[in-house]
């Protein structure tokens, strides 16, 4: 009776053990059913929508963490956390694989960005080009500001932009402001704090009641922007972040960036600006450091 007694009770504690395992098992998995994203502003409108339905679809929360491109990436690289990087130009994408901080074969391209002139509703300085913008902002009291070029993608590109025609030392004293981020350079223009700034042609459809666009001559712009993402080297769940990462590239994940003004094939961009570079890369100046 003894011997029986004591196999019935291991048992019993060996199926309390199964059970046990098999709990933390299943807390270990809830638990990984959440990936950090690390996004530049330029994104922001359609990754909000985007991680939403995502989170609906397959019950895995997205947590975003939105700011310069350049300025996440740092976070991400002080912090070693993050589990896909997602900036508003190659530019830093680029840089985040120099820091070896990417799984480059994960890297897949989101959308494409057009860089434009973005005024107040209506257009009240009647800023028709680059050329009558810097006239206007020279001689005209016409306020303009930019994204700081040295941490956000749409300011590198103004900056290049300036550089390029020949009228960055016509111009940058004038700037009014250096703003954080794509969605601080834009909020510049809804709030009525400058009467131009330099921004992507998506920021028409975020505030269409509030913000006009002006476009630039095509042989005034360089390079086109893209939108890449990428799961990082700090991953736990990089399985999760690579589900994601699929879904905005999916149609459903383009129908979304569309909404939202973006443009997501590459002959489509190109028709704005068919000599201009997409991606590739651009020194900043020095002067854009002072």
């Amino acid at each position: 009776m003894k011997n029986k007694i004591f196999i019935s009770g291991a048992c019993v504690f060996l199926t309390c053990i199964i059970l046990l395992s098999g709990c933390v098992e299943e807390k270990k998995e809830t638990e990984n059913k959440t990936i950090m994203v690390f996004a530049g502003a330029a994104s922001m409108p359609a990754m909000k929508e985007a991680a939403s339905i995502f989170e609906e679809k397959y019950n895995i929360t997205v947590e975003l963490n939105f700011g310069s491109s350049g300025t996440v990436l740092s976070q991400m690289e002080i912090s070693k956390q993050g589990d896909i990087y997602i900036p508003g130009s190659n530019d830093f994408m680029d840089k985040a694989k120099e820091k070896r901080i990417i799984e480059e074969d994960t890297e897949k391209i989101l959308a494409y960005l057009l860089p434009a002139i973005v005024v107040q509703k209506g257009n009240p300085k009647n800023i028709s080009s680059l050329d009558e913008l810097v006239y206007k902002v020279a001689h005209k009291n016409v306020t303009l500001a930019i994204c700081n070029p040295v941490s956000c993608c749409v300011g590198l590109y103004a900056a290049e932009i300036f550089d390029k025609n020949n009228v960055t030392t016509k111009i940058k004293e004038k700037i009014i402001t250096y703003a954080k981020s794509c969605s601080d350079t834009e909020s510049l223009i809804v709030l009525k704090k400058a009467d131009a700034v330099i921004g992507w042609d998506a920021f028409g459809t975020w505030h269409p009641d509030d913000a006009d666009i002006v476009y630039l001559n095509s042989s005034q712009i360089p390079r086109i922007a893209y939108i890449p993402a990428a799961v990082t080297k700090f991953s736990k769940n990089k399985e999760s972040s690579q589900k994601f990462i699929d879904f905005l590239t999916s149609e459903d994940g383009k129908k979304i960036f569309k909404k939202w003004g973006y443009i997501t094939k590459e002959n489509e961009i190109k028709k704005y600006a068919p000599h201009a570079k997409i991606g590739e890369s651009y020194n900043l100046s020095n002067i854009w450091y002072k």
